[in-house]
């Protein structure tokens, strides 16, 4: 199957208007620059293009509610990365859009996020705004050192003791 064909398929399980649904094929093809392989096979393009035509596929159902499991890893070149937060920041503002991603990447998150849950083990152990972590977390930076300070200092301890370092 073809790009093309999936996003298709996809529109159509999704009851997008035919209308809409190949005018919306056409920009998400301009959008993630996949011109080339648009009409190929989707498993004879590169891993980054896969996950584009992944993403493209949540993308093209013009859902309230999207659900995305690392949505920037999986080698997205950075034009990609670029056009998917664009894209995913104008869907929840100007769309109301509500959007759950997860991402190990604190600086995406800060960038993205309106709220933050923060799982370890399985459990919850944080939830609230960017701004309210970094306030709990009692010092200015950015939300990788919040999240450091609060639930992650053995992550300090482990990168002093790799440099022989004691008592930091």
């Amino acid at each position: 199957m073809t790009p093309r064909e999936f996003w298709i398929a996809v529109g159509r399980l999704y009851a997008v208007d035919d209308d809409r649904l190949f005018d919306h094929v056409e920009r998400l093809i301009s959008l993630f620059e996949l011109e080339r392989v648009v009409d190929s096979p989707i498993s004879s393009g590169s891993t980054g293009q896969q996950k584009k035509v992944a993403l493209s596929a949540a993308l093209i159902t013009d859902v309230s509610i999207y659900l995305l499991d690392e949505p920037f890893a999986g080698g997205l070149d950075p034009a990609g990365i670029l056009a998917l937060r664009k894209v995913l920041q104008r869907l929840a503002l100007q769309k109301g859009a509500t959007v759950v991603m997860t991402s190990p990447v604190p600086e995406l998150i800060e960038q993205l996020a309106s709220r933050v849950v923060v799982l370890r083990e399985g459990e919850i152990i944080a939830d609230g705004s960017v701004a309210e972590l970094k306030s709990r977390a009692g010092r200015e930076g950015s939300l990788a050192d919040a999240l450091e300070t609060l639930f992650f200092p053995e992550t300090s301890n482990r990168i002093s003791g790799y440099f022989g370092e004691t008592g930091k």
